[in-house]
């Protein structure tokens, strides 16, 4: 069988089929999310807020206890930034704690914490350690566990669910050089060869491949008899011979993030060690990230929160004309945005872990708003932040220790956070990604009616199918509770918020479906567009969750009252975003920005660049991958 193309030429419409066929078709459960972007708000789903059961909280608890001391005595922040390594006693420190099994039930050696504890034990070594974070992160949630705990076999549970809780790292390896969020370009090969497959290609940003000890790898099988071939995920030992880790990345931030390049050469891989049947890679994947999603919006919770301690205390010591800087409105107004953000983060994080705990919602999407929305807010608030901290917060924490001054790492929280908005699908991917589950309901009465390709006949028959649904549907869009003063009375002050979400969730349907009327196949160019649909609908869920949170917090007593008013002022802040959303999806400069793309594409702006030293070094956009041996040294490092 011949060598496998470094990169695969696909066309748009191949690749759209691609990650068409990899999504989740069908809604088995209710989602939230999916019903407001629809236009019904189903406060039902969400209200009363739920909680873990006591049991669960116990057992959370107590972890985080232990965690928090080994946080305070053996992780040291600023060496592993300073450093760009997570020392190795850390790491052994960690597996002996249990970290390593959070996730991992403990009929296999694990702590089976739930989601909603996992993500607060996320968002609190974040705090200590993003780096540390992230390896957490990225070998639970995408790693071996996830996937082998959903998709694997009894035996494959046995063999590694173990190894995962207690010694072994493990890394998921999708991306490539040429392929990010187009899977169908993905060129790593895994060819049949009796009872094995033989692995050969390239994996770029490998997040713990550099120390991992197990990879999830994507890699796509070729069709022959007997082999239906696709992407297809399999379970692979990192110490298998022909695996070579060729270089350790670097970046601007998550210095201690053991991220890698991984060559594989005539790699050879039990069938025994396939995840799921071949072709059923991308959805294991997709499946895997529904939930997977919810560990990058616990770190960003984490920071919200010690960005709102030191913005409290450095704002209410350090004085200016006179008073401390937190009286002065320029800055009190940053300290309530991060303040009543972190309060509806949280809401947002606890809530969708909640319910994937409970296992009553669809998540897909309530995690993919989680993700976008923390990951977005988190960067804003790192960024006032070090606005508020004027000088120190561009210093250096050793800089600032150097001179005599709490040495505060504003500026690393920034860099660190800054991969939260690209790492699980780029902030333009995630919304893609919603709108296109936003919009399923009408796909599903309207696809056939809207795609060029399709017979007059299947046309026909389309038309009829969503003549029947939106005759039913629209006219449940022109009124509902939103405009009746007394509804939602339970919530008091919060109600009208719950009413404006109600009113605009309304509207957001009336957008979509003018949308869809008016442009038909090509909505899926609008992206702006898109965009704005999906951070409509983040918002609105934002501020439900928040108004659900509040009236957990004050029906239990647990600072009710300051809860009412964060939560009321970040419903505020939100309904003012949102109804500049709302102005944009018409009123714009997408046609012009388009246009001007264009000139810019075609050289008419090459003028405007003059004047300038280009300091990048030479060489190409893009490395070459070639399947091959490797030529470099291997720089895997396993810690044991």
């Amino acid at each position: 069988m011949s060598a496998p193309a470094a990169t695969r030429k696909v066309s748009e419409r191949e690749a759209r089929q691609v990650a068409e066929a990899a999504r989740e078709r069908d809604w088995h459960r209710p989602s939230f999310a999916k019903e407001l972007f629809l236009g019904r708000f189903r406060l039902d789903l969400i209200h009363p807020y739920p909680m873990p059961t006591p049991e669960a909280t116990a057992k959370g608890e107590e972890f985080l206890a232990r965690l928090r001391e080994f946080c305070e005595t053996s992780i040291d922040g600023a060496r592993i930034d300073r450093e760009a390594r997570i020392p190795d006693e850390t790491i052994v420190g960690l597996k002996e704690l249990g970290a390593l099994g959070m996730k991992i039930d403990p009929a296999y050696g694990g702590l089976g914490l739930t989601q909603v504890y996992y993500n607060k034990a996320l968002a609190m070594v974040g705090t200590a350690s993003p780096a540390i974070g992230a390896l957490l992160s990225a070998h639970q949630s995408i790693g071996v566990p996830q996937p082998v705990k959903m998709f694997g076999t009894k035996e494959q549970k046995e063999a590694f669910l173990p190894r995962c809780a207690t010694t072994d790292i493990s890394a998921f390896l999708l991306t490539e050089p040429d392929v990010g969020s187009d899977p169908a370009r993905l060129a790593t090969a895994a060819v049949p060869d009796g009872d094995d497959y033989v692995l050969d290609g390239v994996k770029l940003w490998t997040t713990n491949g550099v120390v991992a000890d197990l990879l999830v790898v994507m890699a796509r099988v070729p069709a022959s008899e007997g082999h239906k071939g696709g992407i297809t995920a399999f379970v692979v030992e990192a110490a298998a011979e022909g695996i070579t880790v060729e270089n350790r990345n670097a970046f601007m931030g998550l210095r201690g993030l053991e991220n890698g390049v991984t060559r594989f050469h005539q790699v050879r891989v039990p069938a025994a060690n396939r995840i799921g049947p071949e072709g059923a890679g991308l959805k294991i994947a997709l499946t895997t990230l529904n939930t997977g999603r919810l560990s990058l919006p616990a770190g960003c919770v984490g920071a919200a929160k010690w960005c709102l301690k030191i913005a409290r205390e450095w704002s209410a010591a350090r004085e200016q004309w006179g008073k401390p800087i937190a009286h002065h409105e320029a800055v009190g107004s940053k300290i309530a945005y991060i303040a009543a953000t972190t309060f509806a983060l949280e809401a947002v994080l606890d809530l969708s872990s909640q319910m994937a705990d409970e296992e009553r919602n669809d998540i897909r999407i309530e995690a993919a708003l989680a993700k976008l929305y923390g990951s977005e807010a988190a960067c804003r608030i790192a960024d006032e932040l070090v606005q508020i901290r004027g000088g120190r917060g561009f210093e250096t924490a050793d800089s600032l220790a150097a001179r005599g001054e709490r040495a505060v790492p504003a500026e690393q929280l920034l860099r660190d956070l800054r991969i939260n908005r690209i790492f699980e699908g780029s902030t333009e991917i995630m919304h893609l990604l919603i709108a296109r589950e936003a919009v399923d309901a009408h796909l599903s009465v309207a696809g056939d009616l809207i795609d060029p390709d399709t017979s007059l006949g299947d046309k026909a028959r389309a038309g009829a199918k969503a003549g029947g649904f939106y005759a039913r549907w629209l006219p449940k869009l022109v009124a509902g509770p939103g405009q009746l003063p007394n509804s939602y009375p339970e919530f008091d002050g919060l109600a009208t918020h719950l009413r404006y979400v109600e009113r605009s969730a309304r509207k957001l349907a009336r957008c979509t479906f003018y949308a869809m009327s008016r442009w038909q196949g090509r909505m899926e160019t609008k992206q702006n567009f898109l965009a704005r649909i999906v951070d409509i609908g983040a918002e609105l869920f934002a501020m439900s969750a928040a108004c659900v949170r509040a009236q957990h917090l004050g029906s239990s007593g647990d600072h009710g009252p300051q809860a009412r008013q964060l939560a009321d002022t970040f419903c505020r802040q939100a309904r003012v975003r949102t109804d500049e959303l709302f102005a944009r999806l018409w009123t714009n400069t997408d046609s012009a920005d388009r246009a001007l793309t264009k000139a810019v594409l075609d050289g008419g702006t090459e003028w405007l660049e003059a004047g300038i030293i280009d300091p990048s070094r030479e060489g190409p956009w893009i490395a070459e991958a070639e399947p091959g041996p490797s030529r470099t040294a291997n720089v895997h490092r396993p810690v044991h």
